[in-house]
């Protein structure tokens, strides 16, 4: 399926400009706050490592090499990750922080939660109720910095 990768302003939610891919069935829809400071990803449906997942993975990068450090994404409308729909998430999150930015998952329905659950991923991902409060504590922090790295051996007495 060819994309089609369209900028408006979101008149609903008013939160800025929305990135979406105009599809058949769109499984993902980016949009950005201050000038790509926070996007939020809203997933829809199961990610199962077809189309759907790649549109997730291609958002996120999309959004990554504009700048963007502060992601989210919003699960109110999946319904099922698979080992793949996971992998791509944990992918995602593994650039994220590497590169110095920060992601948070918010809206997770309990049929995804339980998945989060049985595989601990809960311990890894930081969950937010909603993705307003994932914006507001978002505003709060500051991202790592990843040139600051701990050396092991060094002690503190």
């Amino acid at each position: 399926l060819a994309r089609n990768l369209i900028e408006r302003w979101c008149k609903s939610c008013g939160l800025g400009s929305v990135l979406f891919i105009e599809e058949c069935t769109v499984a993902v829809r980016a949009m950005t706050i201050n000038n790509l400071d926070i996007a939020i990803l809203e997933l829809r449906g199961s990610f199962t490592g077809g189309d759907e997942t790649d549109e997730l993975k291609f958002a996120a990068s999309d959004l990554f090499e504009q700048g963007n450090r502060k992601l989210i994404i919003d699960l109110a409308n999946a319904t099922y990750f698979n080992s793949l729909g996971i992998g791509a998430l944990i992918n995602i999150h593994a650039r994220y922080t590497r590169g110095g930015g920060l992601i948070k998952l918010c809206n997770m329905g309990k049929g995804v939660e339980n998945v989060f659950v049985i595989t601990k991923l809960l311990s890894i991902f930081d969950v937010e109720e909603t993705h307003e409060e994932a914006i507001q504590n978002f505003k709060l922090l500051v991202p790592p910095n990843p040139l600051i790295q701990f050396n092991s051996k060094e002690t503190v007495s």
